[in-house]
């Protein structure tokens, strides 16, 4: 309980123990006026009546505002749930396109590297059919100096010297 609900209990019961103890003086009948007119009446039980009307008309309107803020902040409560909700589906939804961003680039990265490797492989191939193809016309050409050599026995020749780069490959294997 609060400090206005306590102070308000203890209004309502000083009110209720003074009518209790003062009921004689609060029934005796006076000459009571209404503007227009004069009656007679018990002026405190009058005064006791407006009181407890006025209590009740005040709690009506504790209650009535109560329930209203009640009602207002269950609908700010389904507001911010619903915000809540629609950030969340936004957020996934970034989350879903980085994902998607991220495996294309991983798919761009990928294809990049598998066509680099793949000319990496052809380059490769090719440097080696070549040397291939280098080595074996040297040979074919050393073979030819030693034949050479071999019907000329009397005679000592020089072996020519040879340039490589000179030597193109055929394309066939050996």
């Amino acid at each position: 309980m609060n400090i206005r609900t306590i102070i308000l209990l203890l209004i309502s019961i000083a009110i209720a123990a003074l009518a209790v103890l003062n009921w004689n003086t609060l029934i005796t009948p006076t000459t009571v006026s209404l503007g227009v007119t004069d009656i007679e009446a018990p002026l405190g039980a009058i005064m006791l009546g407006l009181t407890i009307l006025l209590s009740v008309f005040f709690l009506a309107y504790v209650l009535t505002l109560h329930g209203s803020v009640l009602l207002e902040t269950r609908r700010h409560v389904k507001d911010m749930n619903a915000q809540r909700d629609l950030a969340d589906k936004a957020e996934m939804s970034r989350f879903t396109e980085l994902r998607q961003f991220l495996e294309t680039q991983q798919r761009q990265s990928q294809d990049l590297f598998n066509a680099r490797m793949d000319a990496m492989e052809a380059r490769v191939t090719a440097r080696t059919a070549e040397s291939e193809n280098v080595t074996a016309a040297f040979m074919g050409q050393l073979e030819d100096q030693l034949r050479g050599r071999a019907s000329s026995a009397s005679g000592v020749q020089r072996v020519a010297d040879v340039d490589v780069g000179a030597f193109k490959p055929s394309g066939e294997r050996f």
